[in-house]
């Protein structure tokens, strides 16, 4: 019969000593078994019958199986256990059986012991004195004679319930880091793609909208480019609306580049309806501002059309062709300010002829008919728009006039302009060096040369002509602007003066780092 403690072994050392103990019953079972009250006793052989006792447990004197223990005083029963059994003949001993070479072995208080091994080191591991034979840990017996292995100390339980509550609330920090993490993704998931699956009701205006707006497509532009563009411009009231309405149209691959004349707070489906339209109602918008020079207006115009600028460039080179005067070399000047809007199967020959056309009629306007005369005074205006502001643009045309009317004067019939100088150069700048104004080679240097520069210097607007036309009259021959933000201009009929009015602009430019480049 196996007896197994119900005891938790807390050591290893504890737990290999049950393991031993174990291992030594269930080698005695395989030789023998044990009676009712724990005694081991050998079984027997086939013909032999029980004793007296009525069990088949041996009584004091009595055969053990097939085999006679000596009863000659060497060894006897006391309490129920044999004792000082000297087996000489191969006798089993109280359940173990004696080769005989163990003369004094005996058994005592239910434990082998072997004269021999009187010191406790038994070599095989057996119990001596309620202590294991290798030197490790006492063993305690309970009254039956099974071992008892030690209790869980108080301190090992708190530990072990400490450990299971880090372990446990280590768990719970790494599901939650989870299950926060999944939840974080698949919100943003959601807001990522609910408005293309419709998750989400698109915001839409009632329409038909109000006023009038120029819209641009550009080219390369999706239909999701074009709604945030609608929608940053008040056209549509939401992007989901407008992808919406182009995708029931069909139109997602539809839309070309070119500008549309568009209204404020529209449906969506009707901005489509607009986009879509047939390319007579749609235009390529161009916004000429003044100042530009050709090369900047060529570019703009390339970039709203999508016609390449070398075209433009081409046909500038011929002047003629549009009716300009021979000694224009270029279309300079004649590329009239404003917007445009141009059909969308309009050439770039036809785009400029326009340009050109703008101009004259505006010359015409202003009382210039004769094409030598509009040469003359375009390059005036051109110069008055670089050299001020609109509030000064008649006091500057007279200025240049009373110069170029009296070359005995002071200035010697120069106009010494800055702009001009800076035009030449290809460059945009108010400070120009004195070897630049020395610099003869400069067709456009107005500090070496009298009169009026070859050309244009860009392209003035209606005013400007205007003033170029209808100088006002005064007796200066000197000006400069002294404030750039307010376009503050002094006039001055000497040098002498004019040089007092020139330190208020340097004082002024000192005072304002940057802005006078």
């Amino acid at each position: 019969m196996s007896h197994n403690s119900t005891d938790r072994p807390t050591t290893r050392r504890a737990r290999r000593s049950q393991d031993r103990l174990l291992e030594q019953e269930r080698q005695a079972q395989e030789q023998g078994r044990y009676n009712d009250d724990g005694h081991y006793y050998a079984p027997l052989h086939a013909g032999e019958q029980p004793d007296a006792h009525g069990d088949d447990s041996p009584g004091h004197g009595q055969q053990y199986g097939n085999r006679d223990v000596d009863h000659s005083g060497n060894g006897h029963y006391e309490d129920g256990q044999y004792v000082d059994a000297h087996a000489v003949d191969g006798h089993y001993v109280d359940g173990r059986y004696v080769d005989g070479h163990y003369a004094d072995a005996h058994v005592a208080d239910g434990r082998f012991v072997d004269a021999a091994y009187a010191d406790g080191h038994h070599a095989d591991g057996h119990y001596d004195n309620g202590h294991y034979a290798d030197g490790h840990e006492p063993v305690q017996f309970d009254e039956a004679g099974h071992p008892v292995f030690p209790q869980e100390t108080d301190a090992g339980r708190r530990i072990r319930r400490t450990s299971k509550r880090v372990r446990r609330r280590r768990r719970t920090v790494v599901m939650f880091l989870v299950v926060a993490g999944f939840l974080a993704v698949a919100v943003f998931a959601f807001q990522l793609v609910s408005p293309m699956l419709g998750a989400q009701t698109a915001k839409d205006y009632p329409g038909p909208g109000h006023g009038s707006i120029m819209f641009t497509v550009d080219p390369g532009s999706s239909g999701r480019s074009v709604a945030t563009q609608l929608v940053q411009q008040g056209v549509v009231e939401s992007e989901g609306a407008f992808v919406d309405a182009l995708t029931k149209a069909n139109g997602t691959s539809l839309i070309q580049p070119g500008s549309f004349q568009m209204k404020l707070e529209m449906k969506a489906s009707d901005a489509v309806a607009v986009l879509l339209s047939a390319d007579a109602n749609r235009v390529h918008y161009a916004a000429i501002a003044q100042n530009l020079r050709q090369p900047e207006v060529f570019a703009l115009l390339a970039k709203a059309t999508g016609i390449p600028q070398n075209q433009f460039d081409t046909l500038a080179k011929n002047p003629a062709s549009f009716g300009l005067p021979a000694q224009a070399k270029t279309l300079e000047g004649y590329l009239a300010p404003g917007e445009y809007r141009f059909p969308v199967d309009m050439t770039a020959q036809q785009i400029l002829a326009k340009l050109v056309q703008n101009t004259k009629d505006e010359l015409t306007q202003a009382g210039v008919t004769n094409p030598d005369d509009q040469y003359r005074d375009l390059t005036i205006a051109s110069i008055i728009e670089f050299e001020g502001n609109e509030a000064n643009y008649g006091m500057i045309s007279g200025a240049i006039e009373n110069r170029l009317n009296n070359p005995s004067a002071e200035t010697g019939g120069r106009l010494e302009s800055d702009a001009t100088v800076a035009y030449g150069l290809g460059i945009k700048s108010y400070n120009i060096t004195d070897a630049q104004k020395q610099d003869a080679s400069n067709p456009y240097n107005t500090f070496v040369r009298p009169g009026l520069p070859v050309g244009p210097i860009g392209s003035p607007k209606q005013k400007a002509i205007e003033a170029a036309a209808h100088p006002q009259a005064n007796p200066y021959y000197f000006w400069v602007t002294v404030n750039l933000d307010t376009g503050e201009t002094l006039y001055a009929t000497t040098y002498a003066d004019h040089l007092k009015n020139v330190a208020k602009y340097q004082a002024w430019c000192d005072a304002n780092q940057g802005k006078c480049k």
